[in-house]
C-alpha cells in the first residue's frame, strides 16, 4: 500500500525544527544531510552549505516527516505556513492530546482540540515554525 510522507520545506532553521519535532515523536533521523555533502559537480554558493538538503524522521509504521531548507540554487523560495499542512490520526485520544499540546508549543492556535460534530477529537493549529498542524482521533476506530 502507498504511503503518504509529508515534505516541508523551510528558510533556514529546517534542523532546528527537526529536532524539535524529535522531541516529541522520538525516533532518530534515518537521514541528515547538508547542501555540503553533495558531489561536487554541483557547486553551492558557501552561504546554503550548512543548510539542510534533506532530513527524514520516521514518526511511525507508514509515515516518514520529511523537510529541508530553500535554496535559490535548487528552486523557488519557499512560502512559509502555506506550503504544506500535516495531518496526524492519532491511535488515542491521550496521543492526540499529547501531540496537539507539544507541537502547538510557542504556536498559534487556529482551532483548539475538541470534539466535533463529525465524531473526532480535532483540532489545527500553526507551530512556531509557520507550519499548518491538524491533529485528530476518530472515536469510531
Amino acid at each position: 500500500m502507498a504511503t503518504v510522507n509529508p515534505y516541508i520545506t523551510y528558510e533556514g532553521n529546517c534542523e532546528e525544527a527537526f529536532n524539535f519535532y524529535k522531541t516529541i515523536f522520538g525516533g532518530e533521523f534515518e537521514n541528515l544531510s547538508c547542501f555540503k555533502e553533495m558531489p561536487s559537480e554541483h557547486p553551492i554558493p558557501d552561504s546554503e552549505a550548512d543548510k539542510i538538503m534533506h532530513v527524514s524522521l520516521q514518526i511511525s509504521k507508514e509515515t516518514v516527516l520529511m523537510g529541508s531548507d530553500s535554496s535559490p540554487a535548487f528552486g523557488p523560495p519557499c512560502i512559509v505556513g502555506n506550503n504544506i499542512s500535516v495531518s496526524i490520526n492519532a491511535d488515542t485520544e491521550d496521543e492526540a492530546k499529547r501531540l496537539f499540546e507539544g507541537l502547538s508549543e510557542g504556536g498559534q492556535v487556529n482551532m483548539p482540540l475538541e470534539k466535533t460534530f463529525w465524531g473526532s477529537l480535532f483540532g489545527m493549529f500553526t507551530d512556531k515554525y509557520g507550519i499548518n498542524w491538524m491533529v485528530s482521533y476518530n472515536y469510531e476506530q
